[in-house]
């Protein structure tokens, strides 16, 4: 017993100093911990990619985020809330860049996107609906510098818009040829989601050619049918993350060239949800230079209804095609340069000048690039034969020329068309003079008045107006903030109406 005892003590005896030495060593070992710094190479260059150039580099998107993060801007466009406040449409497709829906205050109001320098002078590509309406527009470059911006032009067909600062030297970035891209191909999206100035988000190009029916489909005649949507959609898909206020900003390439601008996502949250949309840098490219050279985008027409290959059309009309884009039929005013060139109803485009057209949307986005006057060949399938044709693209008016600046600029803010009245409709109206609405677009006429189409505008600020051209003269001289009037009458109604707003 008293051995057993005496083992016993022993082993508690050596337990306790065990324990004791392990404590005394661990406290003593922790005032050395040693952390290591491993230098070597990043794992970003674990994998690599074939540039421009056909060389193999390190997959990184630092250096090129780097780059085009110097080159997109932040902008803040301020409304100062002119007249008739309205309610903002709730199947307004570009809600979520701005916020909530619900009504629109009097007062001034703001919202704000992203857009990307294109030139050291400091001309700005956006989106329309970013500067939309503006009365101010605010741009603040990656360097937190502030300047005031002119708003050059717009284009609502395709959601783009220029806008001007003046400075010097600026960092820019420049287009890439769009059709060369690939799906799968990695791609950078840089802007300002939420206000948090130059963010970059990586991902790949899932698709390319989406309509996805957002441009102009918060238009009320577009909507209910009375007018033809005459958007060119033919969207980049990416993954890469876009958010409110991502509008406007750059989606690259991995060399830092400008691909496209995004413009949209597809999200029942108004947050990104796996899906993002940007124009490509080609259908940019032309707007951008249209607007630069004569004030009002030249788009080529063809005055056609088209629409996809599928195999319940290919059935219906025993087409010996799978793709491309079917004539359905033409423009209603006669006004078809397709038509005049000898296509016909039921034909099938399959090739413009040397571009597979596999769809309508391919189509559009195509003929979007040309101008009055440019001639294509159209590759067609009629009933099994291959037949070419030689066409000519002509304007929404049917004539070959431009469309000179003087003829749109006066009205393009306030959104109005306008067309001039003969005697003898005059006449039948009791008038001695007038100028008739003949459509109203999205403009500040549209969002502050009550104005109607077929209104006749008699006189402007108390001056007689005889012709559209008086229009354009007067409204030239009005600067940003003038208060302008407009007075006139509708057919069949005996009352004078004025309308009233700024500039």
């Amino acid at each position: 017993m008293k051995r057993f005892s005496s083992l016993l003590l022993a082993a508690i005896l050596g337990s306790f100093i065990t324990l004791a030495a392990n404590y005394w060593l661990g406290n003593r070992s922790g005032q050395n911990v040693k952390i290591e710094h491993i230098s070597g190479v990043p794992t970003s260059q674990v994998a690599y990619r074939i540039n421009e150039k056909g060389e193999a580099v390190a997959l990184d998107f630092a250096g090129t985020a780097e780059k085009v993060t110097q080159a997109v801007v932040h902008i803040k466009s301020s409304q100062t809330g002119n007249a008739i406040a309205r309610e903002r449409d709730a199947d307004d497709p570009f809600r979520f860049f701005f916020g909530p829906n619900g009504p629109m205050e009097r007062g001034p109001s703001q919202s704000t996107g992203s857009g990307v320098i294109i030139n050291p002078d400091g001309y700005i590509v956006t989106n329309n609906h970013v500067v939309k309406d503006a009365d101010v527009v605010e741009v603040t470059l990656s360097d937190n510098r502030s300047f005031k911006a002119e708003v050059i032009g717009t284009d609502p067909d395709t959601d783009l818009a220029v806008i001007k600062v003046n400075q010097k030297d600026l960092p820019f970035l420049s287009f890439v040829d769009s059709d060369k891209s690939r799906v799968g191909e990695w791609v950078l999206a840089v802007g300002n989601p939420f206000n948090l100035n130059s963010t970059v988000t990586a991902g790949i190009i899932s698709a390319k050619g989406r309509n996805i029916n957002i441009i102009n489909s918060n238009n009320p005649a577009v909507r209910s049918g009375q007018q033809a949507s005459s958007a060119i959609e033919s969207f980049i898909q990416t993954d890469a993350a876009i958010n409110p206020g991502n509008s406007g900003g750059a989606l690259v390439n991995l060399d830092g060239g400008l691909l496209g601008i995004n413009t949209a996502i597809a999200s029942n949250t108004g947050s990104y949800a796996g899906y993002g949309f940007a124009v490509p840098a080609n259908i940019v490219s032309k707007i951008v230079e249209d607007l630069l050279a004569y004030g009002t985008v030249q788009r080529g027409w063809l005055g056609v209804q088209v629409g996809n290959v599928t195999s319940d059309l290919k059935k219906e009309f025993d087409l010996s095609v799978n793709e491309g884009a079917y004539i359905s039929g033409f423009a209603e005013d006669g006004k078809s340069a397709a038509k005049d060139a000898g296509v016909k109803e039921g034909d099938v485009v399959v090739k413009i000048d040397e571009t597979p057209i596999k769809s309508s949307t391919a189509l559009i986005e195509y003929i979007g690039r040309k101008r009055p006057g440019d001639k294509i060949s159209m590759t067609i399938d009629r009933k099994g034969k291959t037949v070419v044709v030689p066409v000519v693209l002509k304007n929404k008016e049917g004539k070959v020329g431009t469309v000179k600046r003087e003829e749109k600029e006066g009205v393009a803010t306030l959104g109005l068309q306008l067309e001039d009245l003969d005697s003898k409709a005059l006449s039948r109206l009791d008038l001695e003079n007038g100028v008739k609405v003949k459509a109203l677009e999205n403009g500040k006429v549209e969002k502050y008045t009550d104005m109607r189409e077929g209104f006749i505008i008699t006189r402007i600020d108390n001056v007689v107006v005889k012709s559209v051209s008086d229009v354009n003269a007067i409204l030239k001289k009005k600067k940003s903030g003038d208060l302008i009037t407009f007075e006139g009458v509708y057919p069949d109604y005996p009352r004078e109406y004025i309308y009233a707003l700024r500039m």
